[in-house]
C-alpha cells in the first residue's frame, strides 16, 4: 500500500476526527505543562492549567469509551486499554475536588500523566506521515520519542530542582542538562533531589537504547545503495 493510499484509508476511517482531536488535546496539554513549570509559581497549579487538563482527559476519555463501545469484544478492548483508562482520568482535578492536599511536586507527576495518552496520538501521526517503509516508521517513531521525552525530562529536572541546586540557572540549563545525559556524554550539573536522580538515569538508559536503532537505520537505508552501486 503506497503513502497515498495510506492517507485516502486513515480519510475514511471512521475514528479519524476523534484522532485528530486527540493530537490537538495532546498538544495543547504539553504546551500547557511547559507554561505552567516556566512561568508558574512551583508552588501550586493555576486554575487555568487545571481546567485544561480537565477538558485533554474529557476528550481521552471520550475517545477511549467511543472505541470501546464499537469494539467487537468489548471485555478484551478493556482488558488491553485498561491502562490508558485509568491515565485519562483527572485526577489532578479529582483531588482538587476533594480538597485532598497533593504537593507541587507530586501534583506535577499526577500532572503528566495524561501525557501517554498524548504521546501516542502524536507518535501514530509521525508513524503516518513517514508512510509504509517500516524502518523509517521505526525509527521516526523512535526519534519522536527521544526529542519528546527530553524535554519534558528537562522541564521536571526544572520544575524540581531550579530552587534547590545552585548549579541550575533557567530552563536553558536544563535543557542543555538533558541532552548531554541522553546522549551519555554527561553534564556537570547534578541532581540533588530523588526525582531529578531518577530522570538522571532513565536519560542515559534511554539514549543508549536509541544508537543502537540509529545505527542499524542507517545500514537499513544506505548498505543496499552501497551494494548496488558497487555493482
Amino acid at each position: 500500500m503506497t503513502r497515498r493510499s495510506t492517507r485516502e484509508a486513515a480519510t475514511r476511517d471512521p475514528f479519524g476526527r476523534l484522532r485528530l482531536l486527540r493530537l490537538l488535546a495532546g498538544i495543547v496539554l504539553l504546551a500547557a505543562v511547559s507554561w505552567e513549570v516556566l512561568a508558574g509559581d512551583n508552588l501550586r497549579f493555576s486554575q487555568t492549567y487545571l481546567t485544561i487538563q480537565l477538558v485533554v482527559c474529557l476528550v481521552f476519555l471520550a475517545d477511549f469509551f467511543v472505541r470501546w463501545a464499537a469494539a467487537g469484544d468489548r471485555g478484551r478492548y478493556l482488558r488491553r486499554n485498561l491502562l490508558y483508562l485509568l491515565i485519562s482520568i483527572p485526577w489532578l482535578n479529582i483531588s482538587a475536588w476533594c480538597g485532598a492536599d497533593m504537593t507541587h511536586d507530586w501534583g506535577l507527576v499526577v500532572g503528566m500523566m495524561p501525557l501517554v495518552r498524548a504521546f501516542l496520538a502524536m507518535a501514530i501521526v509521525v508513524e503516518w506521515l513517514v508512510g509504509d517503509n517500516r524502518i523509517h516508521r521505526l525509527f521516526a517513531a523512535y526519534l519522536f520519542t527521544v526529542v519528546v521525552f527530553t524535554y519534558l525530562s528537562a522541564l521536571v529536572f526544572y520544575d524540581y530542582e531550579v530552587a534547590v541546586n545552585p548549579r541550575l540557572h533557567g530552563f536553558g540549563n536544563a535543557l542543555w542538562w538533558a541532552w548531554m545525559n541522553v546522549t551519555t556524554v554527561g553534564a556537570e550539573i547534578f541532581p540533588v533531589t530523588a526525582v531529578g536522580k531518577v530522570v538522571c538515569v532513565l536519560l542515559p538508559s534511554l539514549g543508549m537504547l536509541f544508537f543502537p536503532i540509529f545505527t542499524t537505520y542507517i545500514l537499513q537505508e544506505y548498505a543496499p545503495r552501497k551494494k548496488r552501486s558497487d555493482q
